[in-house]
């Protein structure tokens, strides 16, 4: 453990002395004629609800008009989102993806196999270089923390940590946010289970989440369904493992119908970065630096947070004194971060192949 308080301090302090110049720069007028020329933006894998990403979306079609936006499979996950850039190499079409924003073991190995291209936004210096490609293929975007998401009109008793999943009372009510096999959001669910048993990161962790995940399926309590707001409310899926800023905006979204309690853990505390990078083939390869220029802009971080993700330039913004405190109040309790740990690329790249290699044996519940 103190391994791990050691990592999360170096990267917390990371990010705090990251470069707190606040940019000024803006998109060149060259870049926003090009991508106005090119007239259309291809996401991939971003539900409005994720992030913030509806507002995010919403602003920058309001500032670019001319400018469409093709959103494709908003509920994909991330190795759906590199097989769309694979399956799409040689097609201009509306099917490839100009753009993708992936789990952080994603953008490494993205680059490696050559489906991503090189661009630094504008305010890249105030980006954590810890979190960032120094070429620029991939750059961290944003982070939460794992958690839980209760629909309380079934949940009598609100779990307080992962053992708790294990009581014969959430029989048929856990599930997993996204498939083990593909999504990060799962993958890195089962990564925070592990760390909650005490097992050191990386493929250590994620075998023993698989253990814990064996254990939870054969006791009956998990539910192989991708759990979401819509399958909570339903009943399908009571008790949601999801990062907290998906599960507070679907509080959000719910408004109390049902009634839903958000609760971190108090072991296994896991932070997850996510990537933002731009396809090799991207057809609208202007455009995609136009929205990345956007992303990371003063007003695309604040979108984000006002989603409850915290930002990559969030330190150095708050810093500046550039966060609205009312987005501040909003946020999580500080104490919710404090014992958050920040796995390094390596032991995020071990447990990877760990959950998606050892599911189907060790767990054998076909989630979807």
């Amino acid at each position: 453990m103190l391994t791990h308080m050691r990592r999360l301090l170096s990267l917390s302090t990371a990010m705090i002395v990251a470069s707190t110049a606040m940019a000024s720069a803006e998109p060149s007028a060259e870049l926003i004629a090009a991508a106005k020329a090119e007239g259309t933006l291809t996401t991939i894998a971003l539900p409005h609800d994720w992030c913030g990403y509806g507002g995010v979306i919403a602003g920058f079609k309001a500032k670019y008009p001319e400018i469409t936006v093709n959103e494709l499979n908003p509920d994909a996950g991330s190795a759906d989102e590199i097989e769309a850039i694979k399956a799409n190499k040689d097609n201009k079409g509306p099917q490839a993806p100009d753009v993708i924003d992936v789990g952080l073991s994603f953008g490494p190995s993205s680059k490696a196999e050559g489906l991503t291209q090189p661009y630094k936004v504008s305010t890249w210096d105030e980006i954590p270089d810890t979190i960032k490609d120094a070429d620029g293929h991939w750059y961290g975007d944003y982070y939460g923390v794992m958690s839980l998401l209760v629909n309380k009109d079934l949940v009598a008793n609100t779990p307080k940590d992962w053992a708790d999943l294990l009581k014969p009372e959430y029989a048929g009510q856990v599930a997993l946010a996204g498939d083990p096999r593909a999504s990060n959001q799962a993958i890195l669910g089962v990564l925070a289970a592990g760390l909650a048993s005490g097992a050191a990161s990386g493929k250590d962790a994620g075998e023993a989440g698989l253990k814990y995940f064996g254990e939870l399926n054969k006791a009956g309590n998990f539910v192989p369904v991708i759990g979401k707001s819509g399958t909570l409310a339903q009943g399908a899926t009571p008790i949601v493992v999801m990062w907290d800023y998906n599960a507070l905006a679907a509080k959000d979204t719910l408004a109390g119908n049902p009634p839903v309690e958000v609760i971190v853990p108090e072991k296994g505390v896991l932070a997850g970065v996510y990537v933002q990078a731009i396809s090799a083939y991207a057809p609208h390869p202007n455009a995609a630096k136009l929205w990345m220029e956007y992303l990371y802009s003063d007003e695309g971080q604040l979108g984000w947070l006002k989603g409850y993700c915290h930002p990559a330039r969030f330190n150095a913004m708050s810093k500046a004194g550039k966060i609205p405190q009312d987005l501040l109040d909003k946020l999580p309790p500080a104490a919710s971060y404090e014992k958050a740990y920040f796995p390094t690329l390596e032991e995020v790249d071990a447990n990877k192949a760990a959950v998606t290699g050892g599911w189907d044996k060790v767990v054998g519940a076909n989630v979807q």
